[in-house]
């Protein structure tokens, strides 16, 4: 167990999330402020053992792990906290479509700030979010500071960009 919140508990992911995993991968309304690329059932096990394998690594600054219910321990989506191509700790989060607007959002994001600040001790963690991604938008209103907006050419939108320090 990585950490836990008041309904959800923050795991590694397994092999055994594939199926669930897939399903969140390949909705096109998940994905749709993500690039809005789905993937093929092999490249979703591809893109899984990949994060399984940075696990292994000590030095390892690209987690990305299962959300799960506490109640059921069901998959509902994932939690990631990786250092970005600018060096910054970068939060983002994917939720099964069934688990949207149920606060799911903003309290794994209050937990994944909590344990990045506490455990691992970093001293800033940044997000970004493509700004017509309104209820993400508001889950980081309400914690973190908006600094600018940016454009993302890879996928071609304006992102939000803000940061939390320690």
């Amino acid at each position: 167990m990585i950490f836990n919140t008041q309904r959800l508990q923050i795991r590694p992911l397994d092999i055994q999330d594939l199926g669930l995993f897939h399903k969140m991968q390949n909705d096109q309304e998940v994905m749709r402020y993500i690039g809005g690329k789905i993937s093929s059932l092999a490249e979703n096990k591809r893109d899984l053992e990949t994060i399984l394998k940075y696990y292994k690594d000590p030095d390892n600054d690209f987690w990305v792990w299962a959300i799960e219910l506490i109640d059921t321990e069901r998959f509902i989506g994932t939690i990631a906290l990786v250092k970005n191509q600018k060096g910054e700790y970068e939060i983002g989060y994917r939720l099964l479509k069934d688990y949207w607007k149920k606060g799911y959002g903003k309290e794994v994001t209050n937990g994944v700030i909590k344990y990045a600040f506490e455990k691992l001790k970093l001293k800033e963690i940044v997000a970004y979010v493509d700004k017509e991604n309104l209820t993400s938008v508001r889950i980081l209103e309400s914690t973190f500071n908006f600094i600018k907006e940016i454009y993302n050419e890879q996928d071609n939108c304006i992102d939000r960009y803000y940061k939390l320090s320690n």
